[in-house]
């Protein structure tokens, strides 16, 4: 497999993470299927691109009709057999490793035998997810970064299987993204999310214990280390949920260090998810 010959991209997923993988794909000249479970998610997926294009185009970024030309290069659908003929799948369902291992599972069967199978966990092992296939040699993390269409970076992550020419192929697939990439091999959260989810945990924590305000807490981590967010911010950027999700995994992997903060828990337990749910550590409209 040779990043020239994939041409046409798959995307197992309509929410935010897929959706987005799905039009910087597109903008970069692959035909794209976007498959989601029900038929109300994969339209939600299409207002989301709608809403980014839209902002690109008002941005002077896009014009009108390259953004109409992303969009066309864009289908949806709910049958995963329509994916058959993609050359590569990413997989940005929701991160759960039994969910995981059954797309895969079903991807086995369905793909085409040189087809490269991507997984967009941030968390989740690739080996195992890997194994519910004939084929792990053929799986490797592509995990992008929220929002898609705006972070540079895509983190490679290697599982134990992972062909190496397939290592490769992953990280010039990113490049010809205007991606920029680094790698990781397969240890709990990888790079990034085995060090930023203890340091929004650490920030909820202070901010539980009296240590500052959580307004002087973000401005001090923003002011004080050149951050572009504090902790709580990007915390209800992220969603708390999905927070609480990756620390809860850390945690079982790695021990106590990785604990969630009671307060964390609190929040999502009461709804408080954050920008999505309109309310977090801060009120949004």
């Amino acid at each position: 497999m040779d990043v020239e010959t994939i041409n046409r991209v798959g995307v197992i997923g309509a929410g935010t993470m897929g959706s987005g993988i799905a039009q910087v794909a597109a903008t970069h000249g692959y035909d794209v299927v976007m498959r989601d479970i029900e038929q109300e998610f994969v339209e939600n997926g299409f207002e989301t691109i709608d809403d980014s294009l839209g902002r690109l185009v008002s941005n002077e970024t896009l014009t009108e009709d390259e953004a109409a030309a992303v969009r066309d290069r864009i289908t949806g659908t709910t049958e995963l057999e329509d994916l058959a003929d993609c050359d590569l799948v990413v997989e940005a369902a929701l991160e759960d490793l039994d969910i995981k291992r059954d797309i895969f599972g079903d991807l086995d069967e369905i793909a085409a035998d040189d087809a490269v199978l991507a997984t967009n966990t941030s968390t989740l092992s690739i080996t195992s997810i890997a194994a519910a296939t004939e084929r792990p040699e053929s799986v490797v993390g592509l995990h992008f970064m929220n929002p898609v269409p705006v972070m540079p970076g895509v983190e490679i992550v290697v599982g134990e299987q992972t062909d190496p020419e397939l290592v490769d192929v992953a990280h010039e697939f990113a490049e010809d993204l205007e991606k920029t990439t680094w790698e990781s091999d397969d240890k709990p959260g990888f790079v990034t999310n085995r060090i930023l989810m203890p340091w929004i945990n650490e920030g909820i924590r202070a901010f539980d214990e009296g240590v500052a305000t959580k307004e002087d807490i973000d401005a001090g981590m923003e002011l004080g280390t050149n951050v572009p967010m504090g902790p709580l911010t990007l915390a209800d950027h992220i969603g708390l949920d999905i927070c609480l999700h990756a620390t809860e995994t850390l945690h079982e992997e790695l021990g106590d260090r990785y604990k969630p903060a009671y307060l964390l828990k609190r929040k999502v337990e009461a709804g408080e998810l954050g920008k999505k749910t309109g309310s977090g550590f801060y009120e949004y409209d």
